[in-house]
């Protein structure tokens, strides 16, 4: 067992670097937004305003994960788990440097684009590589290691950040923000070289006894070896039958419009603004550049602990109850901060709304989306139905990045106000449109969703 947990380990470091990634950009933004905005002044002249130009540049990295979230799993499924996963921590790396020594803002967009591709590639393979090695009564805590490992990630991007800060190094504070993902990322594609091949691929390769060696190791003593292999084979036997069978047709339109629903209502929270823009949101708050960044703090904090108390009762509550009071606390979080800022009332008030707001999506949203998007669709289809919410999650979260800089250089207010509106939306629909699924049997879940 402790193969299979330090191989699970190693892997959920690419969740850790997903969410390290996605949240380092939050304190440099600002010395982006300053450096770069001759070109952004340019490129309005062109088409757009600086406000847009530097939302692209700012959310160039979901085009990238866009990307990596489609592209990865057949190269996952021809070339193996593991060595897409040495694929992603090179990613991350080139992205790392790359973005700490660019030489112009095409330049960072691009790398940024890289690590992007790195981050969507994580988010497929990581959580199929830890499920096919892990034993059945193990599954389900390792594979929500990896989401717990994003969340510390953001956490770690925020601390880091703060850190470096602290250095006052002026102009090169925010090349060290992005290299010091560098360190990570190689310790990761380094360490992959001592973790197995996934049994499940081997079998599906034909490489019988290279999976029994594999099954063995994790193993241990705990299981039979050869009914575990016969299982994984009639998984596989059964999985190309279904293969043929069309996503997109009238009897699974009720799972698909829920998935489509929930990862849209996941964005429009506006968590990736938050995510991507914490600095930029407590320094219109009237905190300072040092302040802001130790409010980032605090909130990946709550994020994390909000996060690991949501696995632990998701099970026992169920998932409706989780998002109804994420819901509730959206709304009440997201209303106090576009009042504070409609009177100016910020500072203590903005840190105190946003706190809620990260602990009700942490509670809510952050810990059932992925639970829920896999328990709506039968066996045959899942694997469609979890690329379709991704899909649908990564687009949103694109939009949302652009936008905020837009809106928010016009009136911080609306555009919270606005987060506060769609989860009202978010809370009418948990009330009377979504399912429970907690506990309940596929058959009977296919019948209550009107799938034959």
């Amino acid at each position: 067992m402790t193969r299979v947990i330090w191989a699970s380990v190693v892997a959920a470091l690419g969740g850790l670097l997903f969410g390290f990634d996605t949240a380092v950009i939050s304190g440099a933004e600002g010395a982006l937004r300053n450096l770069y905005n001759p070109t952004y002044e340019y490129l309005s002249t062109l088409f757009g305003s600086p406000a847009f130009w530097h939302g692209t540049l700012v959310s160039s990295a979901l085009l990238g994960t866009i990307i990596g979230s489609l592209a990865f799993a057949k190269p996952a499924d021809r070339y193996g788990r593991r060595p897409m996963l040495m694929l992603m921590g090179i990613l991350y790396l080139v992205s790392a440097i790359g973005s700490a020594f660019a030489w112009n803002a095409e330049s960072f967009t691009f790398f940024r684009l890289i690590g992007g591709l790195g981050v969507g590639g994580a988010s497929v393979v990581a959580p199929m590589y830890v499920a096919e090695i892990a034993p059945a009564k193990m599954r389900g805590r390792l594979v929500a290691m990896v989401q717990l490992n994003i969340v510390l990630g953001i956490l770690v991007a925020y601390l880091s950040n703060y850190i470096i800060a602290s250095f006052d190094l002026g102009s090169l504070e925010w090349r060290w923000m992005f290299g010091v993902e560098a360190v990570p990322a190689l310790a990761f594609t380094l360490l992959l070289f001592t973790n197995p091949r996934s049994p499940r691929w081997l079998i599906a390769q034909g490489r019988d006894q290279e999976a029994e060696i594999v099954l063995k190791e994790i193993g241990g003593g705990s299981f039979d070896v050869t009914k575990e292999f016969n299982a994984i084979r009639h998984s596989l036997e059964q999985a190309r039958e279904h293969l043929a069978e069309k996503f997109f047709q009238r009897k699974y339109l009720t799972p698909i419009l829920l998935a489509i629903a929930i990862a849209a209502f996941n964005q429009l929270s506006g968590i990736n603004a938050l995510i991507y823009y914490t600095r930029r949101i407590f320094e219109m708050a009237g905190a300072s550049g040092t302040s802001a960044l130790l409010q980032s703090v605090i909130i990946g904090g709550v994020n994390l602990l909000m996060t690991a108390a949501a696995l632990t009762v998701i099970d026992k509550l169920g998932r409706k109850k989780l998002m109804l009071v994420g819901s509730i606390g959206y709304i009440v979080s997201l209303s106090a901060t576009a009042i504070a800022f409609y009177t100016d009332t910020t500072g203590p008030v903005v840190l105190a709304s946003l706190i809620v707001f990260i602990g009700s999506h942490a509670f809510g949203q952050g810990a059932v989306i992925w639970v829920f998007i896999g328990e709506i669709f039968p066996n045959s289809i899942r694997a469609r139905g979890q690329s379709l919410g991704s899909f649908v999650h990564w687009i949103m979260a694109a939009v949302i990045s652009l936008t905020f800089p837009m809106i928010a250089e016009v009136s911080g207010a609306n555009i919270f106000a606005f987060y506060a509106v769609c989860m009202i939306g978010q809370l009418l629909w948990v009330i009377f449109v979504m399912p429970e699924t907690k506990g309940i049997p596929l058959e009977e879940m296919n019948k209550k969703l009107g799938i034959d």
